[in-house]
Order: structure tokens, then sequence, then C-alpha cells
């Protein structure tokens, strides 16, 4: 205070002809003594009579108060009535203003303090005062929001020891705190009050030759040095590895030299100065007259303050003296401001008039220029996080170890150095309801407890989270998928059937085995094309069935490997004709067969009839064709990217486009299926050397075995296994018409030729 007047006073611009002074009255616990002082403050100096006052040299412009909310409301009620503005630490009366950052952002710093060392299970000791209810509800309020839970409240009074014992709420507070599981302690209130606490705290650990290992977290309003005046250090052992918050405060030059020049000896009006120099430096400051006392070291007025630690001594601002500074430069400010709107600042040359009076609420007005009071206070930069330790010399080192900024950006408004931080118990505490749950898993909080007393849950098929304690499971993105852990989301892989699965080899090494008889046989036919068992059924259809069954092998191919446009437009319609097309054949060879058996009886007109079943192979995959032609222009088949039917993998599919058209192409197929099946069985039995229709019976029921168990097992696979299955239906049901037909021909061509002679034929029927 002394400092930033004498500054303002030196100051030719701000105040030219203008000389501030200040009066200091020291708080004391007494909050009855108030009123009194408050209305010395209105009076003339050394009377009492308010309102009135003959001194105009002696004229009060503000009033600057200190963190008691006790005490600010017994001084409100007084000058309230006079708009005199004050300045407290906190209020919220009209003519209050703030000069300490707000509850609410010193709460958002304690926050953020908590979130990165990740403890979210405190206690709260608070001074009890008129506003502690509402610090505590505001308070809790930002916690929650955060997932922090407070287990205990207490609230205490300034309390002493008698009689080196503890009295009945000491010890309640105490023992809360002692027997707790919260490992981190916030204190709040003004050291006047706390200090009961910190005694209590002392006389505990001295007791039980332990200390507690909580974690202190000190706010603001803690006046560092009013414990240390008044109470052995050794006290403060107690809070060793605490962290504070304070103000952040710039350099300010000239002040540390204006500490260096201090004397006791000329302490020009500064009354604390000798008791202060008194007790640092251990000595007596004598007052002019008085013989130095027995055995105590006078003070010269020349100690080194060099030699005392920054416990006791610091040679930069602390955050209440920073504060007060600037309330103090505020106040002049305010002065100047209406000074100068007023116009009372005449040319240059000319003086201020010998006498004027300023009133107390014209400077509140320039102090809260819309006429209700700044409640938002004075702009400050953060806080400065400290870290309190104790030695074994009782000295006191409070080291900054990070800064905070609640107002700004997360990552640019918090920082600190854990590394440099010195705890009690050695290590940084533990401090959380239940255990941390792990990457993987979510919180899970079960009925009727608290929300930091939760489970953990690991997290579902298809999510994952990837970080501690989280609060739900996220889903991967559709073309990733979760770790066995469900940390960390990784891309799929690609389902379609390869050439280089083994199922895909097996299938394509199944599709040119047969393929490559189906050529034999093929070959085998021509070669002995002019033999009688290959003219006897029919050469041309013969052929046709043959080569019918290798594309039918062939088209296999269409379904193995990565699916494309083309491929997709090609599988099934290229399937469902081929197909079509044997299966007529089957049933041309079949209806050659009865008409060859009725043409043998007399009268019958089957005879005209013969050598026309080629209009049956020409029709029947005709209207197949057209299916399959209305099915691509209606509703082309087209490739799809399946990213949830088969987990972990991404199925590259042909989506048919229209189900019913592929439906329809399946159905015509079994419904040529079922003709020729009815037809061959009906022909069974039929006299003939070598009557084809058994053999082709049970190749038809092979054939509709084959698809009709196709359809269930088709209908419930998924990805490439669904293609796998299409495959091989189609070469079972082809290899099973191959081998059923051609197989026993074969064996008299190849293996039999002296049975493959006409005569044989002949006497075989006879």
């Amino acid at each position: 205070m002394a400092f930033a007047i004498q500054e303002v006073n030196n100051d030719p611009q701000l105040l030219p002809n203008i000389t501030l002074g200040f009066r200091i009255y020291e708080e004391n616990h007494y909050a009855s003594m108030t009123p009194d002082v408050s209305l010395s403050l209105l009076s003339s100096q050394g009377k009492l009579f308010p309102n009135y006052k003959c001194d105009t040299q002696d004229n009060l412009l503000s009033v600057l108060g200190g963190l008691s909310s006790r005490t600010s409301y017994q001084m409100a009620t007084v000058f309230g009535n006079f708009k005199v503005s004050q300045v407290f630490g906190h209020s919220q009366f009209p003519t209050f203003y703030q000069i300490d950052p707000q509850y609410h952002l010193q709460n958002a710093a304690i926050v953020q303090l908590f979130l990165y060392f990740q403890w979210n299970w405190i206690g709260i000791v608070v001074q009890k005062s008129e506003s502690s209810d509402q610090f505590i509800q505001i308070f809790d309020a930002t916690l929650a929001q955060n997932d922090i839970c407070i287990q205990f409240v207490k609230q205490i009074l300034p309390q002493i020891l008698i009689f080196n014992e503890l009295n009945s709420k000491q010890i309640d507070v105490l023992w809360t705190i002692v027997n707790s599981d919260a490992q981190v302690v916030i204190i709040s209130g003004v050291s006047s009050a706390l200090q009961s606490l910190l005694l209590s705290l002392s006389f505990y650990e001295e007791e039980n030759q332990a200390t507690s290992g909580k974690v202190w977290i000190l706010t603001t309003q803690w006046e560092f040095s009013a414990i240390g005046y008044h109470y052995e250090w050794g006290k403060l052992k107690s809070f060793h590895g605490a962290l504070s918050l304070t103000a952040h405060t710039n350099p300010v030059p000239g002040f540390k030299d204006y500490l260096w020049a201090l004397n006791p000896q000329k302490p020009h009006g500064d009354v604390f100065l000798p008791g202060w120099w008194e007790v640092v430096f251990n000595c007596e400051v004598l007052k002019a007259g008085l013989s130095s006392p027995d055995g105590r070291r006078v003070c010269t007025g020349e100690e080194n303050l060099a030699i005392l630690p920054a416990s006791v001594f610091d040679e930069k601002m602390t955050g209440f003296s920073y504060s007060i500074y600037n309330a103090a430069y505020s106040v002049a400010h305010a002065l100047h401001t209406y000074m100068v709107e007023s116009q009372w600042i005449l040319k240059r040359g000319r003086k201020m008039p010998q006498f004027f009076c300023v009133k107390p609420w014209q400077v509140t007005l320039q102090l809260f220029p819309s006429g209700q009071g700044n409640k938002t206070g004075m702009k400050y930069e953060g806080f400065d996080i400290l870290n309190w330790v104790v030695f074994a010399n009782m000295t006191i080192l409070r080291q900054k170890v990070g800064w905070v900024d609640p107002e700004a950006p997360s990552a640019e408004g918090f920082s600190i150095n854990p590394d440099a931080i010195v705890w009690a118990s050695q290590t940084k505490p533990y401090s959380r309801c239940v255990k941390r749950c792990l990457p993987g898993q979510a919180r899970k909080v079960e009925e009727k407890k608290r929300s930091c007393c939760y489970g953990c849950a690991s997290c579902p098929e298809g999510t994952i989270s990837n970080e501690t304690d989280a609060a739900q499971c996220i889903l991967c993105p559709e073309d990733q998928h979760p770790r066995n852990n469900h940390i960390l989301c990784i891309p799929k892989t690609m389902n379609f059937l390869s050439y280089e699965d083994t199922l895909g080899f097996v299938l394509v090494s199944l599709a040119v085995v047969f393929s490559s008889i189906t050529i034999l046989v093929l070959t085998a036919f021509i070669k002995h094309r002019n033999t009688p068992i290959v003219k006897a059924n029919n050469r041309d259809l013969t052929y046709i069935l043959l080569v019918s069954l290798l594309l039918c092998f062939l088209c296999s191919f269409l379904f193995i490997g990565q699916p494309r446009n083309l491929t997709c437009l090609l599988r099934q319609t290229t399937f469902g004709i081929v197909f079509s097309t044997a299966i007529s054949s089957v049933l041309a060879k079949t209806l050659t067969v009865m008409l060859a058996f009725m043409a043998t009886k007399p009268g019958n007109r089957a005879r005209k009839f013969l050598g026309k079943q080629l209009i049956v192979v020409l029709a029947c995959p005709l209207v197949q064709t057209a299916l399959c032609a209305s099915w691509l222009v209606i509703s082309p088949p087209f490739t799809n990217l399946d990213f949830h039917s088969v987990k972990r993998e991404i199925v590259m599919e042909c989506n048919e486009g229209s189900t019913t058209m592929f439906y329809a192409v399946l159905g015509y197929m079994g419904f040529l299926s079922l003709i020729s099946f009815i037809v061959a069985f009906l022909a069974r039995n039929l006299p003939d050397s070598f009557n084809e229709a058994k053999f082709i019976t049970f190749s038809m029921l092979v054939f509709c075995t084959v698809w009709i168990s196709f359809l269930p097992t088709y209908l419930s696979t998924k990805g490439k296994s669904m293609v796998a299955v299409e495959i091989f239906s189609i070469l079972a049901s082809a290899a099973g018409l191959l081998s059923c037909i051609f197989l026993p021909k074969c064996y008299v061509i190849v293996l039999r030729p002296d049975l493959n002679n006409r005569n044989h034929l002949m006497r075989k029927v006879k």
C-alpha cells in the first residue's frame, strides 16, 4: 500500500497537485469492533462523529477491505449508507469492487488440478461464514460437472488450543480428516480462522508421531505471513507437500529497491516494520531515549535481508500485495478520470484550487461505470501453483510448480511440472473412490451409488474406449473393428473368396478337374462318334450336354476372386442360362427315349417327332435368357461392401439387385429339373438296349437334391462362405449329371469296346 501510494504521488501526470494518503487498521477476530472502525473513517481523525468532517484534507475516497466476509458484511452496513466504494476480496453488495479472482475461476483452476492428477474423491474444510454455504454449493456443482465427488465438508470457526488440549469441535474435524478415504483436502478461508486447523493437525502429529498423509489444497484466501508471525514455523510441517493457488503476479519495477531501503529506525509511519524486524532478526528496535535491554541484541537497521529465507522475506510481490497494489492504482485512476471529466484540471500553467472536496460516490461511479458495481473484478492473469516444502531446519519454501488460467483454452491455460513437486508421502497420492477403469472398459454407476464410486464394464462388441475412466464406449467406424482388448480400432480385412484361400483353391482345383474330365469325355465321344452306342443316344444332344456341362464347371470361376462390376453382371446370368441349356439337353434326351419306344408301336405317330428335340434345347434356355435380360434391365447386380454381416471383416459381395429376379432364375431352373426328373422317372423301365432314362433319373435326383439343400445353406451363410456354397452346388450338380449319364457309356467305349457293336445291342433288345 505504501509503495503504491508513493508511486502515485510521485507521478506528475496521474494526479498533479493532489496527494493521496492512507490509514491502515489491523483486522482482528472481533467483528463487533468493525462498525466503530468504519465510523472513525467517516469522521475527522481522532473523533467519532459520522457525517461530520471539518478536515477537508482528510477526505475518504475508498476503503480497501480484507478477505473476511464477516468483516466485509459489517463494513457494508455502514459504508453502503454513505455510498463509499469498498474494494474487498469478495462480496455481494452494490458498491463492492472485487480485486480477488472470483470463486468460480478459482474453482475451475482447482478442478483442472484434480483432473490432471486424476483425483475424484476429496474433502473440504471451509471457514464458516455468511458466504461459506454459497461457496460449497457453487464448488460442488463445478466438481459434479467433472465427476469429482466430495466425501466430507467441515466448516470451522476460529479456535485456539487451551492447555494444550483440543475442544470437541476440533476433535470432530480432525477425526473426520484423519479417518477419511479422501487423500486430498481443500482448505478455504482466511488464515485467522484456519490456524485452528493447523494447530490441531500439529498436535495430532506430535501425539501420534505420524503425519496425516493428506495433500492439502490451499486457496487464494490463505495469508501465509499471518501464520508465521504468530506461531512457530514448526507448526507448518503439517502442510509439507501442500499445493496452493495464488494470483499470478508480474514483476513491479522499483519494488525490490523499495524493500531493501526499509529501515526499522526510520519506519516513516510503518508501525508494522519494527515488530516484523524484531521477529525475523531476533533483536529489539530501541525507541528514542531507551537503554539496551539485558541479554538481547539491539537492532541496528543494517541487518542483511539477503540471509532471510524466501518464506520470511520474498523480494517479489505476493498475490495479496499485488491485488492491493492494483486496487490503490484503480482508485487513483478513478479519481483522475472523474477530475478530467469534470474539467477540474485547468489549462497548463493554472493551479488547482486550494480546497476542493470529492465525494466518495463520485469516485465510485468511475470504479463502476454502470452504477451497479463491477462484479467481475480486476483483470488477472491466472493462478500460480505453489508447492510447500518444509525443511528440517523449519524453513519453508513455496516453489512455483505450475500455472493455470481457467479462462484460457484448455491446451494453453494449464502447465505443471509434476517432477518438481515434493509430496508428503514421497509419491503422488491416490485419491479415488474406486480404482480407475482401464482402456477397453467404461464406467458403470450402480444404483444408489455416487457417480465417483462406479464399477467397470467391458466395452460391448464393436465399441472401444481408448482412455482411462471413459464415460462410455464409442463405436468404431464402419470400416474398422476393435482389437480383442477393445482399446483401438483397426481396419477390417476384406472378405471375398480368393484364389489364395484354401477353400478357393480347393474349389478351383475341382472345377479344373471336372472341366478336364468333361473335355476327355467329349473327346472320346467325338472320336467314337460313329460307334453304335454314341449314335443310339443322339450325338447332337450329347455334344450340347457335354459342352453345357463344361461351361457349368467353368462359370464357377466367375464367383472366385474380388467382385467386379462385370463379374457381378455375368455370374448369375451365365450360370442360369448355361444350366438351363444343360437341363434342357437332358430333357431332350429323355424325350428321345420315350419317342423312340412309342415309335415302335404300330399306328403311333410319335415317329414324326423324332429328330425335333433340338427345339426343346433352344426354346427352354431362351426363356431363361429372357428372364436374365429383364433382370439386367430392371435391377442389375452390383458390387457392394457389407460392413456388418461378418465380424471384423468387410464383405465384398455382389448384391443381386432384384432378389425376386434371382429367385425367378433359380425357380425356372428348378422347374426344368423337375420336368426332366418326372419324364426320366416315367421312362426308366422302357425296354431298350441301352436305356439312358435310368441314368438320367438318378442324375436328376442328385441334381434336385443338391439344389434343394442349397437354398437353406445359402441363406444361413455370410461372406465368402455363401459364395463357396453356390460354387459347390454348381460343381456337385454338374458333376452328378456328368458321372451318372456319361460314366457308364465311357466304360463301354474305353474299357469294353467289344460291347460297342450293333449285334450286341440288337441281341440285348431281343
